[in-house]
């Protein structure tokens, strides 16, 4: 049943403990917890925290949870209050256990003589001091000690209990590797934010790093990769058999242990996945004989599609090389749940395997769809004989879902209502709303990223649980899980940057009842927590700060709209258009600016009178070809169409995300315009705006050319620029400028010369947003 949400503003004077005098009054404001509890009542009074405080357990294990807190003291205030086991006359914090609540409820009571946290189970405990932390001042997150300092907090009545009970965060351990210390800081982070699932994504192509005994080449070999790192993910070069990787990593099973005894003591459930029948490159590398075509493999040092070297489904030394696995993963991980993964197998090789063959007409599976959906039954029944739970991708559901089986839907929602509807529980992560590896701010302003966009205001409206669903239905959704695939996630820093804050929002979507969801009051509570982040080193990005615009042109009148917005409500926003810096008597914005000649605007987002976040600063530039014809020789492709024919000349600069509508492109061709500016003009230079994305095949021309003439047909050539190809592993936007002496035409030709074919012999694209005639 879903508690309804009372909270008493109360303006109240207290008195603090011992010779304290000083009156301090809380209101609504200085509640600032996320996810946000199901129940609060503000009442009169609060508590001091202090050297004497005491801590009253009744058992080893309440002692450890409180120590998490007890060592926050000791490093913010330099003082640690003590633990006992029995319960003094005042200034006590007690867990009590109360047996009606359900496993991760917890009802919090502060007055101003103690406090009480109960709870059925660790978890309740857990989640009510956790509570505590984030009603005291953000200060108690300090790693060195803070003076002048009220440790107080309100007296408040809580009672809270979590929407659903899988929330949970993935990390792809495979493509860049992340070791043990890491994981133990983000187990801490999920537990704050009353998070319960880390999900470890151990195996994938790129590498192996879970060790496994019996197979020891898994990691001598698989955990390996040859050091591409300064190329772009997708424009690596092929690992040949046998070449010795140095660039990886892996965890022991000694560690893994340990990581799993941590994360219990924070009611965090590790989960592992050990991919199949696909992505799994890395294990055929090591042992090739359990593939269709028993050919050596290189691991890969980057992209790889489409993914054919699988596991053959047709021996059954493949089922018992995975048992074998399993086993060895199983005896570390006591997680309810085994993930196999399941998703992208490319099933070429099955198609003409005399083994797979064979095994299709012995079991009587008609096609190789449904000789995966065999292969995840067997390998279930496998993990059901040894008390666990298969979890899958959404693929798991093609050719016939296991019996028990448990959907992650992770391609939109469907997969996970269709496995509802069947009857089966389900996770849903959608890649439009939880995967953590898209941007989260403009592309231009971000580090380079898988590619989509899911901001912070994005996330926060994720719901599990869809609207087409039953009430039934509706049952077997577990809960949400965000995804961070770690192909752009070179360092912890780098993973951080991701994560937080977006997985505040994504608590908050998996915890609190959801008619207590409000993005404007999230926006409120979100700026205390980032100050907590700031505290605990938490590199979170600030992208919800960035100021962005959006702008029309009116190609006949020659004006531009300049629309500024921000991701926060009634942001106040202040900007300036005559090249001076933003400050707090700047212009607030209130409604688009137009423009008609070239100008710099300068904006910030303010907050209490002062700036935050990355400042806005963009010229637009209105020069000679502004809305001038422009003759193609060879057309733009349809994908890339940028604004027509006025798109190379209509002042509007493209950004790094090349889907924005401003670029336009060709494949494998040379781009070459001519434009007629209509009379007769003084011109000097002419620029040529480009963009630079060697992953998904995007490189800056190898050489610009500039020609004018005045009656269109007899050209004159009036400068070149050449640039040879460099690798780059960045996205980056970048101006060829050819600049010439002085003089007078009519018409400007424009040829940009494309690389045409990558260094690893896929195709090129040329992008270009405008030519800049000056």
């Amino acid at each position: 049943m879903v508690k309804t949400y009372r909270l008493v503003i109360v303006a109240l004077f207290l008195g603090l403990f011992a010779c304290q005098t000083k009156h301090v009054s809380f209101t609504e404001s200085d509640i600032q917890i996320i996810p946000k509890p199901a129940e609060v009542t503000l009442q009169e009074g609060g508590f001091a925290f202090s050297e004497s405080t005491q801590f009253v357990v009744s058992d080893e294990t309440q002692k450890v949870i409180s120590e998490a807190l007890l060592a926050k003291f000791q490093k913010a205030a330099g003082w640690t209050p003590s633990v006992t086991n029995s319960a003094p006359s005042k200034n006590y914090v007690q867990f009590i256990t109360a047996n009606e609540l359900a496993e991760e409820a917890y009802k919090l009571e502060v007055t101003s003589n103690h406090i009480n946290i109960s709870a059925s189970a660790n978890a309740g405990f857990i989640y009510g001091l956790e509570t505590v932390r984030q009603l005291l001042p953000v200060a108690i997150e300090s790693p060195e000690v803070v003076s002048n300092i009220d440790w107080v907090i309100p007296n408040v009545l809580i009672q809270d209990q979590p929407r659903f009970k899988w929330r949970g965060l993935m990390l792809d351990l495979s493509r860049h590797f992340f070791g043990k210390e890491y994981l133990k800081k983000t187990i801490d982070r999920l537990a704050m934010h009353k998070m319960n699932v880390l999900h470890l994504h151990l195996v994938d192509d790129q590498g192996w790093r879970i060790e496994i005994k019996k197979y020891p080449k898994l990691t001598e070999v698989g955990a390996w990769r040859v050091d591409q790192e300064h190329l772009a993910w997708n424009a690596r070069l092929a690992t040949k058999p046998g070449e010795k990787g140095t660039y990886g990593g892996f965890l022991t099973q000694e560690e893994l242990k340990e990581l799993v005894a941590y994360a219990k003591t924070k009611n965090v459930e590790i989960v592992p996945e050990i991919e199949m029948p696909a992505h799994v490159t890395s294990a055929i590398a090591s042992y090739p004989e359990y593939s269709c075509l028993e050919k050596p493999v290189g691991v890969p040092s980057g992209g790889l599609w489409p993914i054919t070297d699988i596991y053959c489904a047709g021996k059954d030394s493949t089922f018992e090389f995975l048992q074998d696995i399993l086993t060895e993963v199983m005896a570390i991980f006591p997680s309810k749940y085994i993930h196999i993964g399941g998703d992208e197998a490319t099933k070429t090789n099955w198609k003409t395997c005399p083994h797979c063959q064979k095994r299709m007409k012995t079991e009587g599976l008609h096609d190789v769809e449904a000789l995966q959906s065999y292969f995840v039954k067997r390998m279930e029944k496998f993990i059901n004989a040894h008390g666990k739970k298969l979890i899958g991708w959404d693929e798991i559901l093609e050719g016939g879902l296991a019996p028990d089986a448990t959907v992650m839907s992770w391609r939109g929602v469907k997969g996970g209502v269709e496995a509802a509807k069947q009857g089966h529980d389900v996770v849903m992560t959608p890649g439009t709303h939880c995967y953590f590896d898209h941007y989260q701010g403009p592309q231009s302003y971000e580090p380079l990223a898988w590619g989509g966009f899911t901001p912070l205001s994005k996330v926060y409206t994720f719901d599990p649980v869809v609207d087409t669903m039953t009430p039934e239905e509706a049952k077997h959704v577990l809960g949400g899980q965000a995804n961070l695939w770690a192909e752009f996630i070179p360092t912890e820093a780098q993973s951080e940057y991701m994560i937080y804050p977006r997985l505040a929002a994504l608590s908050e979507t998996v915890w609190s009842p959801k008619e207590l969801r409000n993005w404007e009051d999230f926006s409120s509570r979100i700026s205390t927590m980032f100050k907590r982040y700031k505290q605990l080193g938490i590199n979170y990005a600030k992208s919800a700060y960035l100021v962005t615009s959006e702008a029309k042109v009116n190609i006949e009148e020659k004006v531009v709209d300049v629309v500024l917005k921000n991701e926060f409500p009634s942001a106040d926003i202040r900007y300036t258009i005559d090249g001076s810096e933003v400050n707090a008597s700047s212009e607030k914005y209130m409604k688009p600016i137009k423009l008609t000649k070239t100008t710099r605007i300068r904006a910030s987002l303010f907050d209490e009178e002062q700036p935050v976040g990355k400042a806005f600063d963009e010229t637009i530039k209105f020069h000679k070809a502004v809305g001038k014809r422009v003759e193609y020789k060879e057309k733009y492709s349809d994908s890339y169409q940028g604004a027509g024919a006025f798109g190379m000349v209509n002042a509007l600069r493209g950004s790094k995300n090349f889907h924005d509508g401003q670029w336009q492109a060709w494949i494998g061709k040379d781009m070459e315009v001519t434009i007629d500016l209509e009379n007769e003009e003084t011109i000097h230079q002419v620029t040529v705006g480009t963009l630079e994305n060697q992953g998904p095949g995007i490189y800056f021309p190898i050489a610009v050319e500039v020609y004018v003439s005045n009656d269109g047909k007899t050209f004159e050539k009036t400068g070149q620029i050449e640039r040879r190809y460099a690798e780059n592993s960045k996205s980056e936007l970048k101006e060829f400028t050819v600049s010439f002496t002085e003089r007078k035409a009519r018409y400007v030709k424009v040829k940009a010369i494309n690389l045409k074919r990558a260094p690893n012999g896929g195709g090129t694209w040329l992008f270009v947003d405008e030519i800049i005639v000056d």
